[in-house]
């Protein structure tokens, strides 16, 4: 398998950078700056599109083609239709950082989940809320949707995994995962009842989810694993660091590549990693740029 290299350095924001959602072949950002702005990674030029919020922007989900969620440092979520240019809603039910924004295509859901443990889910048809879920787990980093939209797992700071089935919302699993926090999940690319996990504990640990059994760990970075995704049809699994690098993995977990500032990599903690196309990823970081990565 042939290995990343950097395609495109993009600057612009003036603050750390959080958010990342890829779209239409477009890169969207959120950042400290208040900003969310859109780049073509082709050129690595920034268009005319940029929101401004009063707060840092923390998680960015679309819902379709032209829906676009936000969610804020304060808990305040905001969705834009982009096609007619205006924001569309406005939701104050979180009051902590909306850390985590996800979307269920199969079952036309979105959820948002923040700093204290609380859960939302949301009709994406009519915006209208579903269920608010106080779950007294700590932040909540992230969250990762199986193929088939049935379920949905929740990262969570008290170092569970959390799992729940998305007709009534019951929690099915809970499993401890990772002692001083899970940060990081992914179903796997391969196996429906899989997941792949990173931790304040720098570890990737795969899980069988009916059993809540572990099957494989890997000491994986120096600090925090902050984002796991998989691209190339789940032939290739990324894990992005609190220490600054990205690291390549196959489906099973064996180390592949790293991508650091050698190899023109950031600087700063990588906060999150998208994929952009099947063979192309975007990564971002404190150190306010945007890294196209192809192979």
């Amino acid at each position: 398998m042939s290995s990343f290299k950097k395609f495109k350095e993009i600057s612009g924001h003036a603050g750390a950078i959080y958010a990342c959602a890829c779209h239409d072949g477009l890169i969207y950002t959120g950042s400290a700056d208040n900003y969310v702005a859109r780049w073509n990674p082709k050129t690595g030029e920034q268009d005319k599109f940029a929101i401004q919020f009063g707060q840092s922007v923390y998680s960015l989900v679309f819902l379709d083609q032209n829906r676009l969620v936000v969610g804020l440092s304060n808990g305040h979520i905001h969705v834009f239709d982009l096609g007619e240019n205006k924001e569309v809603k406005f939701f104050t039910q979180h009051t902590k950082a909306i850390f985590a924004l996800a979307f269920n295509e199969f079952k036309q859901q979105w959820y948002a989940a923040d700093a204290d443990g609380n859960l939302s889910i949301w009709d994406a048809q009519t915006l209208n809320q579903l269920i608010y879920l106080p779950l007294d787990c700590g932040k909540i980093r992230d969250i990762a949707i199986n193929k088939s939209g049935n379920q949905f797992t929740l990262a969570c700071q008290d170092g569970t995994l959390r799992v729940f089935e998305s007709e009534f919302f019951n929690e099915i699993h809970t499993f401890k995962a990772h002692k001083e926090g899970a940060t990081a999940v992914l179903y796997h690319p391969h196996h429906e009842n899989q997941l792949i996990s990173g931790g304040k504990d720098a570890m990737l640990r795969l899980w069988d989810v009916p059993a809540e059994m572990q099957l494989k760990e890997v000491p994986a970075h120096n600090f925090a694993v902050y984002g796991i995704q998989a691209i190339d049809d789940g032939q290739t699994i990324l894990s992005a660091s609190r220490d600054k690098t990205i690291k390549v993995w196959s489906p099973d977990l064996d180390f592949q590549q790293r991508l650091d500032l050698k190899v023109g990599g950031h600087k700063h903690s990588v906060n999150k990693i998208r994929p952009l196309n099947n063979h192309t990823f975007v990564s971002v970081s404190d150190d306010k740029k945007i890294i196209v990565w192809e192979r």
